[in-house]
Parts: structure tokens; C-alpha cells; sequence
């Protein structure tokens, strides 16, 4: 028994669909009756939408995300750096709300970057965890450098 695919948007490329109940953000139409959010839970998924909303000159690929990207993780290291510098308590709603949506913006670049590489998003998560885990079983997961 197979669940219900809901046509979600067009790219220009190919028509989207999902899962019911696998979209849980408001992609600008109502979902339900009762206007309740969706939650994106498929990284693929979230790099497909985000590349709806991609609008730079594509002679300006890469380098765009690239400086995009950097520029939001400074965000993120500046919000992080307020709360060392005032003390503030790291479970503050409000920080964290900030902090969550900062790192949401470096998702974004992410997306859309690994996307002028032609990477899924899914390839890079399973590689780093395929990583992490080498590195964990040779015990080198403290130190420094790529090749360890």
C-alpha cells in the first residue's frame, strides 16, 4: 500500500513531488485545511527546494554560494561570539532562534553549491559520516588534517 504523492512545485526542470507528511514548510500554498507546517526531512528534498529559490547568474555559479556561504557562517560566529562576550545563557529561546536561522541560511548555500558541483546533498552527508566513522574506528578523530 503505497502513500499518496502530492505535486509540490515546478522547477522548470521536472515537476516536484512528496510523500504526504513529508513536507512539513509552508512553500507558499495551504497544505490543509487547518494551515499546518510541513517539516522537510529528506535532504534532497530540502536541496530541491532550495534551488527553487536560487536566482543568481549562473555565470556566477559556485563563486556566488561560495561567498554567500561564508558570509553566513561569519553570522553564525558572531552570534555565538555575543554570547561568550555577555555571558548570556546558550539556551536563551531568542539566541537560539537567531543562531537557528543563520545556520538555515548556511544550509542554503550548502544546497546550493553542492548543486553546481552536481552533488546531492545526500552523497555529501554519507561521505562525511563514512569519514567520521574511519576516523573514529583508527582513533583519529582528535588531531588535525584531512588525510588522518
Amino acid at each position: 500500500m503505497g502513500r499518496n504523492k502530492t505535486e509540490i512545485f515546478t522547477t522548470g526542470r521536472e515537476i516536484i513531488t512528496m510523500d504526504e507528511g513529508q513536507l512539513e514548510l509552508e512553500l507558499g500554498t495551504v497544505t490543509n485545511e487547518n494551515h499546518k507546517y510541513k517539516k522537510i526531512s529528506d535532504l534532497d528534498m530540502y536541496q530541491k527546494v532550495a534551488l527553487t529559490t536560487a536566482i543568481y547568474p549562473r555565470e556566477q555559479a559556485i563563486i556566488y554560494p561560495t561567498l554567500g556561504l561564508t558570509g553566513e557562517a561569519g553570522e553564525v560566529a558572531n552570534k555565538v561570539k555575543k554570547i561568550i562576550r555577555d555571558g548570556s545563557d546558550s539556551k536563551d529561546e531568542k539566541l537560539v532562534s537567531e543562531i537557528k536561522a543563520e545556520i538555515g541560511d548556511c544550509l542554503w548555500y550548502i544546497a546550493v553549491l553542492a548543486d553546481d558541483f552536481d552533488i546531492k546533498l545526500s552523497d555529501i552527508a554519507s561521505a562525511n559520516i563514512e569519514k567520521l566513522a574511519l576516523r573514529q574506528k583508527n582513533n583519529t578523530i582528535h588531531g588535525s588534517g584531512d588525510d588522518r
